[in-house]
C-alpha cells in the first residue's frame, strides 16, 4: 500500500463528498488518500471487499472519513445503491471519479466477444449507469465535478487492446457529450488520460501479453521523462480536476503520461 501522501496544499477539497469507484488499489486508492488528506469524506467503492476496505482503514488511520460500498459498476442496482448510501452516510455528493477499469491484451481477431463485452461494461456503462444516479443529485444540491477515467490509448490507437481502445475512446468523447449537457447544471466533467501506470493492471497486461511483469514498467524508460507514472500523480491531476482550482474547466482530457503521447500528433 502507498504510503498517504503530503498535501501540497491543504484542504482543496475540504467538506466534499467523494465517490470513487475502483478505489480498492491503485489509482483509485492514491486519490482516495490524497482526497482524505486533502479534507474530503470519501465512499470507497470496489468490487473487491479486501481492497476496499484496506483503503478505509488506511483513510481513516490518517483521521479522514471513509465508507465503503462494494458494488459491481457494471450493474445498474448496484450503482444506484452506491449513491443512495453515500447519501444515506454523507448527506450529500460532490465529486465522483468513475475510475474502475479493466483491460484486455488482445487484437479484434484474438478478443472474446465476452471479453469484449466486460471491458465496455466496466469502463464505458459503469460511467453511464453511476453518472446517471449521480447527475441529479448534483443538479440539485447546485454542482459538482465528475472525473472519468479515460486514457491515452482512448487519444490515440494501440496494439494488441483493441477492445480497451474502443472503450477509452468512448469515455474520452462521453466525456464530452456529458459537459455539454450538464454545464448549465453547473457539473463539470472531464476525464484524465494516463499514460503507463506502476500499478497491478499494468503488471497484469504484461502477463496477457506473455512477457515478464515488469516489462512495460520497464518500458517507461522510452518516453520523454523516462520512466512511468506513479498512481500518486494521477492522483494529483484528480484532485485539480474535483476541486475549485479547475472551476471554469470542463469537456476536457488531461493527458497525464509523461509525454508519451507528445510526438504522436
Amino acid at each position: 500500500m502507498p504510503n498517504t501522501p503530503t498535501p501540497q496544499a491543504p484542504g482543496e477539497v475540504a467538506g466534499k463528498v467523494a465517490l470513487i469507484t475502483g478505489a480498492g488499489s491503485g489509482i483509485g486508492r492514491a486519490t482516495a488518500l490524497l482526497f482524505a488528506t486533502e479534507g474530503a469524506q470519501i465512499v470507497v467503492c470496489d468490487l473487491d471487499p479486501e481492497g476496499g476496505q484496506a483503503t478505509v482503514r488506511a483513510i481513516e488511520q490518517a483521521g479522514a472519513q471513509a465508507l465503503f460500498v462494494q458494488a459491481d459498476v457494471a450493474q445498474a442496482a448496484d450503482c444506484a445503491r452506491a449513491v443512495q448510501q453515500t447519501l444515506r452516510h454523507f448527506a450529500r455528493l460532490d465529486v465522483l471519479f468513475n475510475n474502475a477499469g479493466i483491460t484486455c491484451r488482445a487484437n479484434v481477431v484474438d478478443t472474446s466477444e465476452a471479453d469484449w463485452d466486460a471491458v465496455m461494461a466496466v469502463n464505458v456503462k459503469s460511467i453511464f449507469l453511476m453518472s446517471r444516479q449521480a447527475v441529479p443529485v448534483m443538479a440539485e444540491q447546485g454542482g459538482g465535478s465528475i472525473i472519468n477515467a479515460g486514457s491515452g490509448w482512448g487519444l490515440v490507437g494501440g496494439r494488441d487492446a483493441v477492445s480497451y481502445c474502443a472503450a477509452k475512446g468512448a469515455v474520452v468523447n462521453m466525456t464530452r457529450a456529458m459537459a455539454l449537457d450538464h454545464g448549465p447544471q453547473r457539473i463539470r466533467v472531464n476525464s484524465v488520460c494516463p499514460g503507463d501506470t506502476d500499478t497491478a493492471m499494468l503488471r497484469d497486461e504484461a502477463r496477457q501479453l506473455g512477457l515478464p511483469e515488469t516489462a512495460l514498467v520497464l518500458a517507461g524508460n522510452s518516453r520523454p521523462l523516462m520512466r512511468v507514472g506513479r498512481a500518486e500523480e494521477i492522483a494529483q491531476v484528480v484532485l485539480f480536476l474535483a476541486s475549485d482550482r479547475s472551476s471554469f474547466v470542463t469537456g476536457s482530457a488531461y493527458v497525464v503520461d509523461g509525454g508519451g503521447l507528445a510526438g504522436s500528433g
